[in-house]
């Protein structure tokens, strides 16, 4: 299973309590469940709520395959004024 380097900004940052990990996935959603498996239920809502950058490209389909060395950028939404 390829290893990716996650990235996390704002809320996500704040909820996993760091700025980068590293996680083990083929797919986006098997990131999702990774990276939610041991966490609080904060990080776990912050993560259904995010989209997601592979490699700074937006990521729409959460089946398109990872690939060892991917970064993923987790981007919670963000509320402006």
């Amino acid at each position: 299973m390829p290893q990716i380097r996650v990235r996390f900004f704002a809320a996500a940052r704040e909820a996993f309590g760091t700025k980068e990990s590293t996680a083990a996935a083929s797919t986006i959603d098997e990131l999702m469940t990774t990276l939610t498996k041991d966490a609080s239920t904060e990080a776990t809502t912050v993560i259904s709520r995010s989209s997601f950058l592979v490699n700074a490209v937006a990521a729409t389909d959460p089946q398109a395959p990872l690939s060892e060395g991917d970064t993923v950028d987790v981007l919670p939404p963000l509320a402006g004024g």
